[in-house]
């Protein structure tokens, strides 16, 4: 008895001091005020005030050491630009792959990896870097159902790489061996910062987005289109020739560039490329309606 008393006698005063504690931080947690303001705004989004129009951009992912990890740049991109950031599970189940991409108005194809040569009938050269065999497949089944369904696409630098591949063209396995006269395509300044020119064509749907023939683009990357997969046509290239960005419209609801413009939407030239973004918001409410 005196065992159990001690007990609830502890109860009692551990209650007490919590209920102490509470009442102290009810009135002097720094951000209260602030958190008040966010709940109401979600407040309104659960009970209808408030007509959600945005629609909702898948960003593929990959696996890291057991983590599924993406960079947070695209979810700011997305967000800026007015969309509801996805992110998608790294999965090779192709009913997964397709009940995910029910729940999307559109696709971000990111950035990574070299992509395997043997999908584009290559054998590996020496300067291959890292590949992910597994994200290859993850990849190529979302741009699968995304192409089936006509869900509107932005391929990022990998992305676009994998759209080419994915819909019947080749790679340069290594710009460096197999393009000697080849600029420097990976910079060391900052990615916010462009490091090379582009050339736009005029007829483009990338033109008709930027409004201008040319462009100063950040660059991180080895490997580049060779020959272009039916059903798209570039659309820029950098000086020494070196395919930039490819597009499918109309057949193909795909814009895909080289560069990574998620960097670039948080630089000096963000007002000029977060038309990238915001026109995927665009089809993708097109693609809901």
């Amino acid at each position: 008895m005196k065992s159990m008393k001690r007990i609830i006698l502890t109860l009692l005063a551990i209650g007490a001091a919590t209920a102490s504690f509470c009442q102290q931080t009810d009135v002097n947690l720094p951000f209260t005020p602030q958190l008040e303001q966010l709940y109401q705004a979600a407040d309104q989004r659960l009970t209808g005030q408030a007509t959600n129009t945005r629609p909702v951009i898948g960003i593929s992912t990959c696996e890291d050491s057991g983590k599924t990890r993406v960079n947070t740049v695209y979810i700011k991109a997305v967000e800026r630009a007015g969309g509801i950031p996805l992110l998608l599970p790294c999965t090779r189940r192709p009913e997964l792959i397709a009940d995910l991409l029910q729940q999307v108005d559109a696709l971000i194809l990111t950035g990574g990896e070299d992509l395997h040569p043997l999908l584009y009938g290559e054998e590996p050269l020496q300067q291959l870097e890292e590949v992910d065999s597994s994200r290859d497949v993850y990849d190529l089944l979302l741009l699968h159902v995304a192409l089936k369904r006509g869900i509107p696409i932005l391929g990022i630098c990998r992305g676009e790489q994998l759209c080419n591949v994915g819909m019947g063209g080749t790679l340069y396995q290594d710009l460096p061996s197999q393009q000697p006269q080849s600029l420097m395509h990976r910079q060391s300044i900052p990615a916010s910062v462009g490091a090379h020119t582009i050339t736009i064509e005029p007829d483009s749907y990338l033109y008709r987005l930027l409004g201008q023939r040319t462009a100063v683009v950040n660059s991180f990357h080895h490997q580049a289109i060779k020959e272009v997969a039916p059903g798209l046509k570039v659309s820029a290239r950098a000086a020494d020739g070196v395919v930039e960005a490819v597009e499918g419209f109309p057949t193909y609801n795909l814009l895909a560039v080289q560069f990574h413009p998620e960097h670039l939407v948080v630089g000096e030239q963000a007002a000029f490329f977060l038309p990238l973004f915001t026109n995927l918001i665009q089809r993708a409410k097109t693609f809901r309606r």
